[in-house]
């Protein structure tokens, strides 16, 4: 069975789902067995394309009218596919740049094998030079990584402050200019260094 997925990015009528939905049809997708989506293809959030992927069964073949209607990224999109192909699902693309792609046949299975390739060299690009820029930045005397909140004499005044019983931790926090829960990372209740403190102090 074909069974098609359309989406566009806007849910305010400026963009309209007709132009895939017809693309759909004209594939000998039956109306009925369209599912789609109004909303970013970066969203997590894919109702539509939910239920789509638990519509498809062994031998069914999922038809898109472009591969970025498909995945938010090649990663993910390598991924999504990889899982329908495990469960003897296809994937035929109509348009654009991935319209030389239907796993049903062998040269599309070659097609989508190139672009995996290209999403695993995307991926180990990303790692490195996320690894050299933290070594250069060490180089430096820089450590990569999120920067802390408070600062050392902010630690050393949150310290303090909690172990006294009458300290308002509301003022204390508009003091530092964090939220409770941030102060919490780096003191107890009680005063006492948490692991956030003790990075900050280097204990």
């Amino acid at each position: 069975m074909l069974i098609g997925y359309a989406r566009v990015s806007k849910a305010d009528g400026r963009q309209s789902l007709d132009l895939q939905r017809d693309a759909l049809i004209a594939a000998s997708v039956g109306e009925e067995q369209i599912y789609s989506d109004l909303a970013s293809g970066k969203k997590d959030d894919r109702p539509g394309l939910e239920a789509c992927l638990k519509a498809l069964r062994d031998g069914d073949v999922l038809v898109v009218w472009k591969l970025d209607r498909l995945g938010r990224s090649l990663h993910h999109l390598v991924k999504t596919v990889s899982m329908l192909s495990e469960r003897g699902v296809g994937l035929k693309v109509l348009t654009g740049q991935g319209a030389q792609i239907d796993t049903t046949t062998a040269a599309g299975r070659l097609s989508f094998g190139i672009f995996a390739a290209l999403a695993e060299f995307e991926s180990e690009l990303i790692r490195e030079r996320t690894v050299a820029g933290l070594q250069a930045a060490r180089a430096r005397g820089r450590k990569g990584g999120r920067k802390f909140a408070l600062s050392k004499s902010q630690v050393r005044m949150a310290q303090a402050a909690m172990a006294n019983r009458d300290t308002s931790v509301s003022e204390l926090c508009k003091e530092l200019g964090v939220r409770p829960v941030t102060l919490y990372r780096y003191v107890d209740p009680n005063g006492n260094l948490r692991d956030y403190g003790k990075r900050v102090l280097g204990a």
